[in-house]
């Protein structure tokens, strides 16, 4: 685990992030990308741990731009409880980072708190040199459960 030098956001690789969804059954993990990302490419499957990934959009396709109720949906989808883990992933981790730095701060604001993680590499990992996802590293690469619609 690495920390975030400008926050108390941590990052986790994928294998690192599925070992901590394992270990901690309180542990969430959101996915933060489109619905066409959702739809096309597919979603972590948490089904063995008995749970399923909350979908909330950091930013709407086609433009883009970021969703100003990202934190309030996030907080629907959660329902009463804040659990102590939030997990953040988007396609390579830039995203979900910026999506987790904006919960830490509502929570900071509401003086409130929770361990919050961005997986770094994310679903679909970097570039390979042939500009290509999915098979340099990120979730899927690492072969962690993943379904597509």
């Amino acid at each position: 685990m690495s920390t975030n030098s400008s926050s108390a956001v941590q990052n986790l690789r994928p294998t690192q992030a599925w070992d901590f969804l394992e270990q901690n059954p309180n542990a969430v993990l959101i996915d933060v990308r489109t619905k066409a990302e959702w739809s096309f490419v597919g979603k972590p499957d948490l089904s063995d741990l008995n749970r399923s990934v909350i979908l909330t959009e950091w930013c709407r396709y086609p433009d883009m731009s970021v969703n100003p109720r990202f934190v309030e949906e996030m907080n629907e989808a959660l329902g009463d409880v804040l659990p102590s883990h939030l997990l953040f992933i988007c396609r390579s981790g830039v995203r979900s980072m910026n999506a987790a730095l904006a919960v830490e701060a509502s929570l900071s604001e509401q003086m409130r708190g929770a361990d919050l993680f961005n997986v770094a590499e994310g679903f679909e990992g970097d570039l390979d040199p042939k500009k290509h996802r999915g098979g340099l590293n990120g979730w899927k690469a690492h072969g962690l459960p993943w379904r597509q619609s």
